[in-house]
């Protein structure tokens, strides 16, 4: 089972191996066992249903709320030549017999329901299906925990029922302890393993910025665009108005921008979200009503313009980016008007309390003076040993110091001003201000009217903030965001307690610290033939009226910029490149690249000898692979060509005896031509292309 999973992950979706997790979850699945899946956007969870579908003879159920996500998902099978199709809301009537019909007869390996629809038709046509898997995406949906919670999943229980021999997975990016338990029970899991990938997307770095005017927050959001020119980006807003403002403001710097929101017809927002997956636009200005259904894979940034509602749905929209495991960056903007308009309307919903505590984690992430990440991953129940290096705070550790006398300042203001007064408030007083309402309460007579005069407004406020996310201070936002001083905070008053505080960044300094764009560079990938081989696959894309990264990621591309692959076998070694898209768009993109060597003046190290000098070093071939970001297959191509050429390499190491004397055999038989698919195939797609290869080249050198 296991060589045919391998070969099914190789031969129709191109790749090496497994991400972490995937293979075990498959194999369960295979043995009829129900699996909770729990992995990030972006991390792999369609390929633990998709390859089950392929083993099995039967069909595989895919339940998802997600129209947009069921089109693209479809597609992309599609493309790596599997049967598969959807029936939602979105198809006519005709469509549906089409889809109705193609399922009874045994044509489908997957069909693809929105719940509505699931629930509308399982006593009906469904009951005649030979159903073998039974795949639950975004199943926290199901959960009143979750922060997507929607009824109709509530009764997919009943449809469990009614299968109790079929496995069923269930799947999804965001649930915290309390969301998962009712997840299983909802759904009626029975006896499910409960698999958690790790969070740690280390592709997408993590920047934060607080307390940003609206006018120079657009600057900044510029800015940083034009440094990152034609690539493909998410903006998440809080208001429908903010997605306009953001996206005309964009728009009028030049860029190919859009928003999207809810107050959109529905013609409107499927040619928005067409147009932005199809790369006819670069910028998508939205609210968090967009990205569920997108499978985008090259979207290189996410910025949020204003404060997330919880950590759940931050990491969630963060995780659209990236995909495609190259680097991306995210950027939070929030200010403390987004936290008490949440809380607001947290006030007038449901589950108010633990509405306002998600919240809370969620204003103490974006407050952070530690590692980002370490704070992110340790909320999903994953701990990091070390900090990250890749977010804003650990590229530029704030410097602490004796924060003892400037916190007993604050904190006596707060006490004579009786409790009952806010951030602003306190900072007016301590700088001596002067000001009418300063006037009307009479606070020019307290002791503390001044004594904070030499400190800045920003910085007075960083430190109010630390002082609150160190326990010292309540910021009581149900009273008019009053501060209260906690027992901790009466300790430090009164001597008792010594505290730190760190250095506040200012709004220049980090704009002196920005990045430049973050480089997605594969090898020695040639930026001129990516192009090239971008464009040919916009050209394919539009006459195959499909997203271009169904057809390659960006990845694959780069990989081919990289490594030049001009013959089947070369091409078929690029990650992300099965036998159907070899066959079916190979020889477009070759000849592209050949055109390329031809002119190109040759590289200053071939390729094959940076493999060979680190070979030299003693390291072994999948550490050549991983050092040099190409796949196994790529490095084994290079030993053989290296070894045909006299280098001194064991290559009987790495295939057995048996195996060259079954390669030897067929190589014969077909005329000695060096052509490894056929071998491969008359070999039932049990030998790997590499010992092929390999084989070849000992029959070869041994003649």
């Amino acid at each position: 089972m296991e060589n045919q999973t391998q070969t099914l992950l190789k031969k129709v979706f191109g790749f090496e191996k497994f991400r972490p997790l995937q293979e075990e979850i498959i194999n369960r699945t295979i043995n009829g066992k129900d699996s909770f899946v729990l992995m990030p956007t972006g991390g792999g969870k369609s390929m633990c249903f998709q390859i089950p579908a392929l083993v099995f003879d039967g069909i595989t159920i895919v339940v998802s709320p997600l129209i947009s996500l069921m089109k693209d998902q479809v597609q992309a099978l599609k493309s790596n030549g599997i049967k598969a199709d959807f029936f939602n809301s979105s198809i006519s009537s005709q469509e549906e017999n089409e889809v109705i019909n193609k399922a009874i007869n045994g044509d489908l390996q997957l069909l693809y329901l929105s719940p509505e629809k699931l629930i509308s038709v399982r006593n009906t046509w469904l009951q005649q299906l030979n159903i073998k898997l039974v795949a639950i995406d975004e199943a926290h949906c199901v959960s009143m925990w979750g922060h997507d919670f929607r009824p109709e999943y509530t009764q997919l229980k009943v449809f469990r029922k009614t299968l109790p021999e079929v496995p069923f997975m269930a799947l999804t990016a965001t649930a915290d302890k309390s969301a998962r338990k009712d997840i299983e029970e909802q759904l009626g899991l029975t006896n499910s393993k409960l698999f958690i990938s790790s969070f740690d997307r280390k592709n997408l770095s993590i920047e934060v910025r607080g307390q940003v005017p609206k006018k120079k927050k657009l600057q900044e959001i510029v800015n940083f665009i034009k440094r990152r020119k034609d690539e493909s980006g998410i903006i998440y807003c809080l208001s429908r108005k903010n997605t306009e403002e953001v996206a005309s403001y964009l728009k009028q710097e030049g860029h190919s921008v859009a928003f999207y929101h809810a107050g959109m017809n529905h013609e409107e927002r499927e040619k928005t979200q067409t147009d932005f997956i199809n790369d006819d636009t670069k910028i998508i200005v939205a609210t968090i009503a967009f990205g569920m259904g997108i499978d985008k894979s090259n979207v290189r940034f996410v910025i949020h313009y204003n404060l997330p509602k919880n950590l759940e749905g931050y990491y969630q929209e963060i995780g659209r980016a990236g995909r495609d495991g190259l680097p991306s960056e995210t950027m939070l903007y929030y200010n403390m008007r987004d936290f008490v308009l949440y809380s607001q309307f947290a006030d007038e919903g449901a589950n108010t309390a633990m509405q306002k505590e998600k919240l809370n984690r969620m204003l103490q992430f974006a407050e952070a003076k530690s590692c980002r990440r370490k704070i992110l991953l340790s909320y999903f129940g994953e701990h990091l040993t070390e900090n990250c290096g890749n977010c804003d705070v650990c590229e530029n550790p704030p410097k602490d110091f004796e924060g003892t006398i400037l916190s007993q300042k604050a904190l006596s203001g707060i006490a004579r001003m009786k409790e009952k007064d806010g951030i602003t408030m306190l900072i007016n007083v301590l700088r001596g201000s002067n000001n009418a309402d300063i006037h009307a309460k009479q606070y020019f007579n307290l002791k503390t009217y001044g004594i904070g005069k030499d400190v800045s407004f920003f910085d007075w406020r960083d430190y109010i903030i630390q002082m609150a996310n160190q326990g010292l201070i309540e910021i009581m936002y149900a009273e008019s965001s009053a501060l209260k001083i906690t027992p901790i905070g009466w300790k430090v008053l009164k001597g008792e307690k010594t505290i730190r505080l760190t250095t506040p960044v200012s709004a220049e300094d980090k704009n002196k610290l920005q990045k430049p764009a973050k480089s997605t560079t594969i090898g020695e990938t040639n930026h001129d033939l990516f192009a090239e081989l971008k464009k040919i696959r916009y050209t394919i894309a539009k006459e195959e009226k499909m997203p271009a990264y169904i057809i390659f990621n960006d990845k694959s591309l780069k990989l081919m910029a990289s490594e030049l692959p001009t013959t089947e076998n070369e091409f078929l070694a690029i990650s992300g490149v099965g036998m159907n898209k070899m066959e079916k768009y190979g020889e477009e993109f070759m000849s592209i690249i050949r055109k390329f060597k031809n002119v190109a003046r040759p590289r200053k190290i071939p390729t094959t000898q940076k493999t060979f000098n680190l070979f030299k070093e003693g390291l072994h071939p999948a550490e050549i692979a991983e050092r040099r970001n190409l796949s196994i297959t790529t490095i084994f191509s290079h030993l053989s060509q290296l070894f045909t050429e006299g280098k001194e390499i064991e290559l009987e190491k790495y295939v057995t005896k048996q195996t060259v004397d079954q390669v030897r055999v067929l190589f014969n038989e077909l005329g000695r031509k060096m052509e490894l698919k056929p071998i491969y195939d008359k070999l039932n797609e049990q030998v790997s292309y590499s010992e092929i290869r390999l084989s070849i080249a000992l029959i070869q050198k041994n003649e």
